[in-house]
Formats: C-alpha cells, structure tokens, sequence
C-alpha cells in the first residue's frame, strides 16, 4: 500500500518508522521547519529523538504532495487537531481511507473522533480508529505490541487490520467504534489520577485499586454511549489503561505527577513538551457522565486537581470518605 502518515509528532513518526518496512509510507508535518529538519537529520529530535528514519521514508510538507496516489491516510494529530487537518485531506480530493490514531474527546463538544470524521469527510469514506496500548519508543524500536482497528463495518475493519498487521505490530480488528473510542480517551484521564496517586505515595494497593475502579467509570460511560462491555476489558481499554497508569513514559501519567507535588498545570504542560490528551478530555468525559446520570468520581476528582493542584490530597480524602457500596 502507499500510506501517508498525516502528524510527524511521536506516535505519527513512530508508526511511520514501523511501517516503512512494509509499505510505501510518506510522513507528512505542518510545520516546514521541521519537514526541513527530518529530511537533513534523517530523525526527529523534536518528538521522537534517537530513532533514525528508514530511508524508503519520505517526507514532505504539502498535504497534496503526501496524499498523491496514497491508499490509506493515517492521521497522528492530536484530537484537537483532527478536524482541521481532515478538512485540509478532504480538500485535496484524495480517496484514500482515513485511520485516525488520536484517544479524545473533541474540547467544548465532547464528540468523539468518529462523529468529527462523518462531519469533515465526504459521504461514504472509508474511515477507522487505532487505539490500544502503545507508546511511541517502543513501536519505533520495533518491540511488539497490539492494537485494535475499530470501523463501523467489520469487513471494512477486517481488510484495514490486515494491511497494517506485521511481525511486531499484531492488528486486531472489532467493529465496536465507540467503544474503542471512549476506551483510549477515558483512560487519559485515569492516567492522571494513577499520576496524582503514586506522587502522593499512596502505594501500589491504591494504585490497583484505582484502574480497578477506573476502568468501572471507562464502562459505564462506554456502554451508556452505545460501547460493548468486551470492549473494554480489550486492547483499547483495559490494555490502554494498565499501561498508562503505570509507566512514567506515560504523558498523562506525568502530568498527574507534577500535579501531585503542587506544580501548575501550565507549568507541568510546559515542562512535558507534548500533548496530554486527558487534560483537555477530562472535563468533557465530566459533562458527558453529567448529562447521562453515570457516577463517576475519580474523573470529578480529576477535574478539581487540574483546576487547583493544591487540592489533590482533599480530592483523595473525598474520594475515600464516599459511602460504601455494591462493587456492581
């Protein structure tokens, strides 16, 4: 195939490195300046630093130049970016299918991706969601991992999977978009609160306790918003979530951190020099459970320590003083 990877932040160079071996893969970035870098420097010392670029990879900065003759288009922007660069494909005219590997809820809207792409791409596109647990060093040292592929149709999700699957990239396919979707956006936002967990040296047994109960909230809100409860106990959920609360390569993770010892979370963004999906979710994840009557209060406490920091350990005490119940 000849894929265009739309995004040259981490993940997009990552899975563009991890595909150059098996296909035609051009990497495409808005920024001239570093389209400038990559193509002298052969990497991406900005985003995704000590890893070369294959030298079948190309690399451009017009969206028509990257998208010519290309049969699938994954887009590697942040969801606050998805619309705007969807907008620029479906000016170019080009046909390709549309896999997005953004985990979020579009700020001020709470729409998840799939509902951007139906609005932005042209009526019968073929398009699907990447999701599962993946951090980008690891895809580009080639280490394995697997992923989920969701598209509404399964044959469509079934044939995408099977031109992405490789040695060390294993793609499994389902046709459970939503669920897929609010499983790797709700487990940003569960990644702060393990971040704000282990700052406060709460233990390992909080920590637990904390996916556990975590991944309760990602399903009640996932199966009220037309999710499959085996979703997510899947890749893109309790996949998703383990690796993200638990390792510190995890953005979100840091962020609840920095948090956790009083930082500002301009600061603590600032320092992180990328993207923390589960900030800019979390308060829509917060509406979200508001307007369908779902109880979900680790994201609420979540939410008060991103608005004061200082209020991380109250937010902890209310979370514990809540009145016992029924574990289902």
């Amino acid at each position: 195939m000849k894929i265009a990877v739309l995004g040259a932040g981490a993940w997009g160079t990552a899975i563009a490195i991890r595909l150059a071996g098996q296909h035609a893969v051009t990497l495409w970035a808005r920024s001239a300046g570093l389209v400038a870098a990559l193509r002298a420097e052969r990497s991406n010392r900005r985003y995704l630093p000590g890893f070369g670029l294959p030298p079948s990879l190309g690399v451009e900065a017009g969206l028509g130049v990257a998208l010519e003759a290309a049969d699938l288009a994954l887009v590697a922007v942040t969801t606050s970016g998805l619309r705007q660069v969807l907008r620029g494909f479906r000016g170019t005219g080009s046909r390709a299918a549309v896999v997005w590997l953004c985990k979020g809820f579009e700020a001020g809207s709470a729409t998840l991706p799939h509902a951007v792409c139906a609005e932005e791409l042209a009526p019968g596109a073929i398009s699907a969601a990447l999701s599962g647990p993946t951090f980008a060093q690891e895809v580009a040292r080639g280490l394995p991992t697997a992923v989920a592929l969701a598209a509404a149709g399964a044959g469509t999700a079934s044939a995408l999977a099977r031109e992405l699957h490789g040695p060390a990239l294993r793609v499994y396919a389902t046709d459970d978009l939503v669920g897929v979707e609010v499983g790797g956006a709700v487990k940003n936002v569960m990644a702060i609160a393990a971040g704000v967990c282990d700052g406060l040296q709460l233990g390992a047994n909080a920590r637990a306790a904390l996916i556990t109960r975590g991944l309760a909230e990602i399903t009640r809100l996932g199966a009220v918003l037309g999710g499959r409860p085996e979703t997510f106990m899947g890749l893109a959920g309790l996949g998703d979530l383990v690796l993200t609360c638990s390792s510190d390569l995890s953005r979100n993770r840091r962020v609840g951190l920095a948090l956790a010892r009083g930082e500002r979370l301009d600061a603590a963004l600032a320092a992180l020099g990328h993207a923390a999906e589960g900030v800019g979710s979390a308060r829509e994840v917060a509406r979200l459970a508001t307007a369908h009557g779902v109880d979900m209060p680790i994201t609420q406490a979540v939410c008060r320590v991103l608005d004061d920091p200082g209020k991380a350990r109250a937010a902890v005490h209310d979370l514990l003083s809540r009145e016992p119940k029924s574990e289902y």
